[in-house]
């Protein structure tokens, strides 16, 4: 049985590792309590410039470009602010920035767009080179200021300044950007952004022709079959919005890069085994081959054999959608004028299954076109043989639409 005295000593002991506890202790929740002191001075910044912001007389249009270049030309010559704390404060200003530029471009619930201030802001943005800026330094932003700043540059290439699109203007000496804004399919994390940016510029046939001529092209068939499906697809929206907007670029492009282009669109985009890849592919070259501008080249494109297999090969998928799309590129090779006698001999010796095939061929509602073109092309195959030598194949007019 312990003495006294020990007993003192162990409660002394005792008291002692209580007092080193709780001195530890103490200690601990200091140190969180400064961390949680640090957050809760960033967030309170951050909201005390946000509600300031919004108390204080709005910025006229001018002032919000200058100071959204001033803030973007430190981003960009720093990747940040000399602290934490600045780097905090002016991100967040610059995002309030960004917002307010939108609010003046799009509108709120509120009310519409002003016309003059719009205006003011276009002229400033580009002659103040924020455009370059913007997109130099978009992947430094956070994700809400990139929506919205993708946003700003959409609608500014739709700005009317003085009756003219000045951004059609600016991107003519700064098309480096457009290079800058392909190369982001690479980057899952800003290819939808930069993806957005550049189908905007492509409303200005200055840039489309710049990219149709540029080694991008190439590229896009790469992008398309990305394995993230969000890039793919944003991959494929720009593709068919370079091949299909501008109409004379589009058909001066294919007729001088006619082998190249239809050799990867064929091999790489018709025959993939992405299912969505393939139909979207038949669909957009129905788009481009029935379109009267490029009349030139679906002749050429229907006098290939080659061609004619991939088609029929495609009229042969489970996809209802993607033999419809089939159907409306193979009647082109039917109602040819002057088809090649190659093309004439898969015809004839396929003829049996064709017809087999059309004749069951139905879409799932009513369609008269439809089905006057299938009329058609029964008609063509079956009298294919008796009228081949005198070239009465049809008439391809008919069945452009």
């Amino acid at each position: 049985m312990p003495t006294q005295v020990e007993q003192r000593g162990e409660m002394m002991m005792g008291g002692g590792l209580l007092m080193n506890h709780h001195h530890h202790h103490k200690a601990a929740v200091k140190r969180s309590s400064s961390s949680l002191k640090r957050l809760f001075s960033t967030a309170v910044l951050r909201n005390t410039f946000l509600c300031n912001s919004k108390k204080s007389r709005p910025k006229s249009p001018l002032d919000l470009v200058r100071q959204t270049t001033l803030l973007l030309s430190c981003l960009h010559s720093s990747s940040r602010y000399p602290s934490a704390h600045k780097h905090a404060d002016k991100m967040a200003e610059l995002e309030v920035l960004i917002r307010e530029m939108k609010l003046i471009l799009y509108g709120n619930g509120d009310s519409e767009p002003v016309a003059e201030a719009c205006a003011q802001l276009t002229q400033q943005f580009f002659k103040e080179n924020t455009l370059r800026l913007l997109i130099v330094c978009l992947p430094k932003l956070n994700l809400e200021a990139r929506k919205d700043a993708t946003q700003v540059v959409a609608n500014l290439q739709r700005q009317p300044v003085n009756s003219r699109l000045i951004a059609s203007d600016y991107l003519e000496f700064n098309l480096d950007l457009i290079d800058l804004l392909i190369s982001g399919y690479e980057d899952p994390a800003m290819a939808l952004h930069y993806g957005g940016m550049l189908r905007e510029c492509i409303r200005h046939q200055i840039v489309a022709r710049y990219v149709l001529k540029s080694v991008h092209m190439k590229k896009f068939f790469d992008y398309i079959q990305l394995p993230n499906f969000d890039v793919a697809a944003d991959a494929t929206a720009t593709f068919k919005e370079l091949m299909t907007r501008h109409k004379s670029t589009i058909a001066e492009f294919l007729a001088e890069n006619y082998s190249w282009f239809f050799a990867e669109f064929n091999s790489k985009l018709l025959e993939s085994a992405n299912y969505i890849t393939r139909r979207q592919a038949v669909k957009l070259l129905g788009n481009i081959l029935l379109d009267r501008s490029n009349a030139a080249v679906m002749v050429r494109y229907v006098s290939s054999k080659d061609n004619l297999r991939i088609l029929m090969n495609l009229l042969r998928e489970t996809s209802k959608s993607i033999q419809l799309d089939a159907f409306h590129v193979f009647k082109l090779f039917v109602a040819n004028l002057n088809k090649p006698s190659d093309i004439i001999n898969i015809l004839v010796a396929n003829r049996s299954k064709l017809l087999r095939f059309f004749a069951g061929f139905r879409t799932d509602r009513e369609d008269e076109a439809f089905e006057a073109d299938k009329a058609q092309v029964i008609k063509e195959i079956s009298l294919l043989e008796a009228t081949a030598s005198i070239g009465n194949s049809g008439d391809l007019r008919k069945l452009c639409y």
